[in-house]
């Protein structure tokens, strides 16, 4: 029986890194990142000298080093995260701490959490608490989060490996080799090659019960990506366990914003075509599995879908819940805040208390060419900026996960390093440009930073680990959400909140997550506006008006789906629809200043 309405999903390289090791003997699912198999291996040292446990080193010259230092780490934290789990459960000597934490974290609602009370309430015995225990308690899933897009190449001796050897690859198999009974989550999109390399594993598939030892999620912004990536796969003879559909802009770390593609309209669909689309993909499934001579399920094998991205209070996490029928809420930036769950250095961490909505922005440093969600005062930007000055900048770039631009070399390099930079400059510098336009151009180089350093140093300054390697500048991906959340917070406090047993955000200002998310957009298609300059070729003005369109569609359904829900909506109705009229009304203005450009 799942414990909680809740996950907690991946936050940048090192923020989760260890996250199953605090939740999961609770009952809570969280994900750890499979991009720094160096920071891996340095956190696997450690946990097994704190849990007696032996550690051999894997280093740099073994063979497959990569998939086999992720092994090793999922394999350990799994047996912790087991251990912690069994003592759990152990009441012997009486209930444990850890055992009333279990159960008092649960909401009151909790079928579960009724059960056990009244079995305690009675007179049962120590044996009959023990079979409760043992037949009804599970541990949070301990998943894994691949992104498809950092997939580098890598070499031996100038000799470029197969490609089995690439990072996104190996990470695969390293979870794939592991004992792990969890799930891989995708995100970053489709990556066919890293897809079809699932097939070479046998705990993709289905056993003779229909079970999944091993499943897949993919981290999706819309219903028509969703359902190709699915078909993709389903045609494979591998189904998809979830779909984890996120907000395109109203998230931390990487943002694939749609064409204005609001998440309502988006988890409305997925509810409302949600039998159509696993008969779709089901059939297609079966289908495969046939032509491989496999097992073929009698029925649908069970699907999730999950909604995450700026959720923050208990009524929006219910209402996602109960309107739009999702199976559980994603719960990621407020989590940065509570160092029972996540793994965050204190300067970082105080900073992020601190920050307001003009601290937090959507910005352009990421070497993947994605729009980034960042803190303005991290530290790596704080070391980035003074190489600028000094004239020398971009990174060392010590780890390479990134590097993958292949526009001056034949092999990769990141577009964050100091060899890309100083190249693409020395091109600009040939290109006779004016003042104005080559600051403009110097700038948008300079900008990006190395964040898949940056990105796990924030672990290893917390465990006061070595850092010789990577520096001391920390990166931080934020969402938006975080400037209404401004203190350090416990576990117990955080879920109290997400039940709405409790109230952690101070401020009385903040805007509902439909409401969020729709500013986000207009704020991302006014930058579009202006990077168009005066000179909008039809194309573009085409592109911005459908864009339009869509956002005026979202408005339209929230005002009639909010007028139909006043109920579940109480706290927040009549600020919601306030907030889409003046909203509205910028969109209206937008639109009229495009089609006279």
């Amino acid at each position: 029986m799942k414990a909680h309405s809740f996950h907690i999903p991946v936050m940048g390289i090192g923020f989760t890194i260890d996250t199953p090791l605090k939740v999961s003997h609770l009952g809570i699912d969280s994900a750890i990142s499979l991009v720094d198999d160096i920071l891996l291996e340095k956190l696997r040292k450690m946990y097994a000298n704190i849990f007696d446990q032996s550690y051999i080193e894997i280093t740099e010259d073994s063979e497959d080093f990569r998939a086999k230092r992720i092994t090793s780490y999922l394999n350990l934290v799994k047996s912790i995260a087991e251990k912690k789990f069994t003592e759990l459960k152990n009441i012997t000597d009486g209930a444990s701490e850890s055992l009333k934490e279990y159960f008092d974290f649960l909401p009151d609602t909790s079928t579960l959490k009724q059960q056990f009370n009244n079995l305690t309430t009675k007179c049962c015995t120590v044996n009959e608490l023990k079979d409760f225990l043992e037949e009804t308690l599970c541990m949070g899933s301990i998943d894994v989060n691949i992104m498809t897009k950092v997939d580098k190449e890598n070499f031996t001796k100038k000799e470029k490996l197969p490609t089995i050897y690439n990072d996104a690859h190996a990470a695969l198999r390293g979870f794939a080799q592991s004992d792990l009974k969890s799930s891989v989550i995708f995100s970053a999109g489709m990556n066919p090659r890293l897809y079809s390399y699932l097939e070479e594993f046998e705990d993709f598939y289905p056993d003779k019960e229909g079970v999944l030892k091993k499943k897949i999620v993919l981290k999706v912004s819309d219903y028509r990506s969703a359902l190709i990536q699915g078909k993709f796969l389903a045609k494979k003879g591998l189904w998809v366990s979830e779909y984890r559909i996120e907000s395109g802009l109203n998230c931390g770390g990487h943002a694939f914003a749609t064409d204005g593609y609001l998440l309502g309209p988006i988890l409305a669909q997925f509810r409302d075509q949600r039998e159509d689309f696993l008969t779709e993909t089901s059939n297609i499934f079966k289908k495969a599995l046939s032509l491989k001579d496999r097992y073929i399920p009698e029925s649908i094998l069970p699907v999730k879908f999950t909604a995450q991205g700026g959720v923050g209070t208990a009524e929006e996490h219910e209402f996602l819940l109960r309107h739009y029928k999702v199976d559980s809420i994603g719960w990621g930036t407020p989590f940065l805040l509570v160092p029972e769950a996540t793994t965050v250095d204190d300067e970082t961490l105080n900073k992020m208390v601190k920050a307001k909505e003009d601290e937090l922005y959507l910005s352009d440093i990421s070497p993947l060419g994605i729009p980034f969600h960042s803190l303005k005062s991290n530290t790596k930007d704080e070391e980035k900026r003074a190489l600028i000055a000094k004239d020398r900048p971009g990174s060392s770039c010590p780890k390479k996960f990134v590097a993958l631009n292949k526009e001056f070399t034949e092999k990769g390099i990141c577009t964050a390093s100091r060899q890309y930079q100083h190249l693409r400059i020395k091109d600009l510098d040939k290109e006779n440009l004016n003042p104005e336009m080559y600051q403009k151009e110097y700038d948008k180089i300079t900008e990006k930073s190395c964040t898949c350093v940056g990105l796990g140093t924030s672990a290893l300054l917390k465990y006061n680990l070595d850092t010789k390697t990577e520096g001391s500048g920390v990166s931080i991906c934020p969402g938006p959400n975080l400037a209404y959340f401004s203190k350090i917070m416990g576990l117990k406090e955080i879920i109290g909140h997400i039940y709405g047993q409790s109230n952690v955000i101070e401020r009385t200002d903040r805007p509902n997550l439909f409401i969020k998310e729709l500013t986000i957009y207009i704020t991302f298609l006014e930058k579009k506006l202006k990077e168009t300059g005066n000179l909008i070729d039809l194309k573009q003005k085409k592109y911005l008006l459908v864009f339009v369109k869509n956002l005026k569609e979202g408005v339209f359904y929230y005002k009639e789906t909010f007028n139909t829900c006043k109920k579940e909506l109480e706290n927040s109705y009549e600020k919601v629809l306030a907030d889409l009229e003046i909203n509205e009304q910028i969109l209206n203005q937008i639109k009229v200043k495009i089609e006279n450009s």
